[in-house]
C-alpha cells in the first residue's frame, strides 16, 4: 500500500504531531515514519522534531519505559519480547536496559508462574511431556528465558500445583 503524502504548512503539521504524540507515547522511528506522510523538506522535519523533543512530546526514554511496562502488565510479554520490540523502535541499548530493569524480578517470576499455571489447564496432548513442552514454547513465545521458565516450571511441579 502507497502513503499518500499531503501538503499542509509547517504550524498545521506541528500541531498535528503534536495532538498524535500527546495521545500515547512515541519514538523517534514512529516520528520519522510519521513525518514521511507530509510533504516537507529535510530542514522542515528537522524543526518539527527539534521542537517536539525541545517541547517534551518525544522522549525516547519516556518511551522506553513505558512501552515496556504497558507490554509486561497488560500484554504479559517477556523480556526478550519487550526488547526485540525495542530495538525495532531504534531505541539505544542503553534505555532499553535502563526499562528492562524497571520490571520487579518478584512480578516477573510470579507472571510466569500465571502463565504456566493458566496454559497448563487448557493445553491438550497425549501425554505429560507433550504438555509441557506446549507451555514452555508458549512463554518462549511470550519472550520469557528459558531457564527462568524451567525454573518456575519445576517449583509448581514439586509443589504438586500442576
Amino acid at each position: 500500500m502507497q502513503l499518500k503524502s499531503k501538503y499542509l504548512p509547517i504550524d498545521q503539521v506541528l500541531l498535528k504531531l503534536q495532538s498524535w504524540c500527546a495521545y500515547q507515547e512515541r519514538s523517534h522511528f514512529e516520528l520519522d515514519k510519521k513525518l514521511a506522510e507530509f510533504e516537507l523538506t529535510m530542514d522542515e522535519k528537522l524543526e518539527i522534531v527539534s521542537s517536539l523533543i525541545t517541547q517534551n512530546f518525544i522522549n525516547e526514554e519516556r518511551f522506553a519505559q513505558t512501552f515496556t511496562r504497558g507490554k509486561f502488565n497488560i500484554k504479559k510479554w517477556g523480556k526478550v519480547k519487550i526488547k526485540a520490540h525495542l530495538k525495532m523502535h531504534k531505541i539505544p541499548l542503553k534505555l532499553i536496559n535502563v526499562a528492562i530493569a524497571g520490571i520487579p524480578d518478584e512480578d516477573y517470576l510470579l507472571t510466569i508462574e500465571q502463565l504456566i499455571k493458566i496454559k497448563s489447564k487448557t493445553v491438550k496432548g497425549p501425554n505429560h511431556l507433550v504438555k509441557k513442552q506446549k507451555v514452555i514454547n508458549y512463554l518462549i513465545s511470550k519472550g520469557f528465558e528459558f531457564d527462568l521458565i524451567m525454573d518456575v516450571y519445576k517449583l509448581i511441579e514439586d509443589e504438586n500445583k500442576i
